[in-house]
């Protein structure tokens, strides 16, 4: 069955954002920032940050790094079943006019799993330590535009993305007594 008219108007309007976005990354020095950022976003960011938070905390941040590892675990389950139920091709495979200024992980687009991961290790950080805002949510917001940037996702993945780790962020923070964003 094709799409709707407003669908389809959502559809390209969606990759008209993504091929805007994606031009930016033409200039070298903007796509190698971004590139840097994504590559953080691949673990090696949160992975240094789970590592401060005991080395500066010992326990607490034990269980502050521990709460991020079984959301990350969560969220990693749940976008790789949404990834192959959605099976939506990256932007840079279904129009040729964007480019992928850096490999994939991956074979399909939606949902951003860098952007998941950002918002839902972000949310819960900031829940247990509220002085790392200031780092992490441009942090966040940064990987979310590098991934539209880089070529590889529609802006419509990292919006879903976004409200999927929010929710997940959300309900993990729910499920452990005294840890809170709004504490």
């Amino acid at each position: 069955m094709p799409a709707s008219p407003p669908r389809n108007r959502m559809l390209a309007s969606d990759a008209g954002w993504c091929l805007r976005a994606n031009r930016i990354g033409a200039r070298s020095g903007v796509r190698q920032a971004f590139a840097v950022v994504s590559r953080l976003g691949d673990g090696a960011f949160w992975y240094a940050l789970m590592a401060m938070l005991v080395a500066f905390d010992g326990y607490a941040g034990l269980l502050a790094s521990l709460h991020m590892a079984v959301t990350g675990i969560v969220a990693l389950l749940m976008y790789k079943r949404l990834k192959r139920w959605t099976r939506r091709p990256r932007p840079f495979a279904a129009d040729g006019r964007i480019r992928a200024w850096v490999a994939p992980l991956d074979e399909f687009s939606f949902p951003s799993g860098h952007t998941l991961h950002a918002v839902a290790f972000s949310l819960v950080a900031v829940a247990h330590y509220p002085l790392l805002a200031w780092l992490l949510l441009p942090f966040a917001a940064g990987v979310a535009a590098s991934r539209v940037v880089l070529g590889l996702h529609y802006p419509s993945d990292v919006l879903a993305a976004t409200a999927i780790g929010c929710a997940l962020a959300g309900a993990s923070l729910w499920l452990v007594p005294g840890v809170s964003l709004f504490s």
